[in-house]
């Protein structure tokens, strides 16, 4: 599928997916969001990306919303089924991906922009980064993951006081409430995403999936984390890659990890 909304990019094993509409702020439309599908699928299941990082191209934003002029004509089933597709094809695959993904949060993310951040398993900001959820200014709510995901985040409370406001908080308030991991200057973004994702990539891919997985669990209702724990931590003991963890610990020596 050739892209007209994406770049992609590789640097070893992690590759990168920028968000390419500057002009419009990176806003997501219908054919951004298909590709994000077609391009998050392929990353999870190509045994040379180990790891990926989100971001907007530009320096003014990651993601400043979706593209308000697509939601003009919907009505209650349309707009149920945007909700719903949107959390399929993007939203949920990224969170529930068997590969550690990163968003590095440049600029804005408001919106439908700071819920793909939120469904990326870690966020860096740059120092000027804003964010907010102003869905409530358009006579709707964030419906794209942002009511679940920020309340796990922020708690309950200051979820409700962002999505009723409507207001935009600062990268120094976000890392304050929990809804980012680190706050660094705007030309350190990368590098940091680089280097966290370099360490995880230093780990055992299995182990890695499984604990998306078990992590995933603590928060859905009808799932018991606790069993999905055990049974992930079960499956680990079939890999090759926890043969090989045991041996380099016991060696004094670097484990090599290949995922098997």
């Amino acid at each position: 599928m050739a892209y007209q909304n994406l770049l992609i990019e590789h640097k070893e094993r992690i590759q990168y997916i920028i968000i390419n509409r500057e002009a419009k702020l990176n806003a997501l439309n219908k054919a951004t969001l298909a590709e994000l599908h077609d391009a998050l699928t392929g990353a999870f299941k190509n045994p040379e990306v180990g790891g990926l990082i989100i971001t907007g191209a530009g320096p003014k934003a990651f993601v400043a919303g979706a593209d308000i002029a697509e939601l003009a004509d919907l009505d209650v089933d349309s707009g149920r089924e945007l909700s719903r597709q949107g959390h399929k094809k993007v939203f949920d695959l990224i969170e529930n991906g068997n590969k550690p993904v990163i968003a590095a949060i440049n600029g804005f993310a408001l919106g439908g922009g700071l819920e793909l951040a939120m469904a990326c398993h870690i966020r860096i900001a740059s120092d000027n980064a804003k964010m907010g959820l102003p869905e409530v200014t358009l006579g709707l709510i964030p419906g794209y993951g942002g009511t679940q995901r920020l309340t796990a985040l922020v708690g309950k409370g200051k979820a409700l006081e962002m999505i009723m406001t409507a207001d935009m908080i600062t990268a120094a308030e976000a890392y304050q409430f929990g809804l980012v991991n680190h706050v660094v200057s705007a030309s350190d973004l990368l590098p940091k995403a680089e280097e966290i994702l370099q360490k995880i990539l230093l780990r055992a891919p299995l182990a890695i999936a499984a604990a998306i997985t078990a992590i995933n669990a603590s928060s859905q209702k009808d799932v018991n984390g606790f069993e999905t724990e055990i049974d992930e931590f079960g499956k680990c003991f079939g890999a090759d890659d926890f043969k090989e963890g045991v041996s380099a610990f016991l060696q004094k020596r670097k484990a090599e990890f290949k995922g098997k």
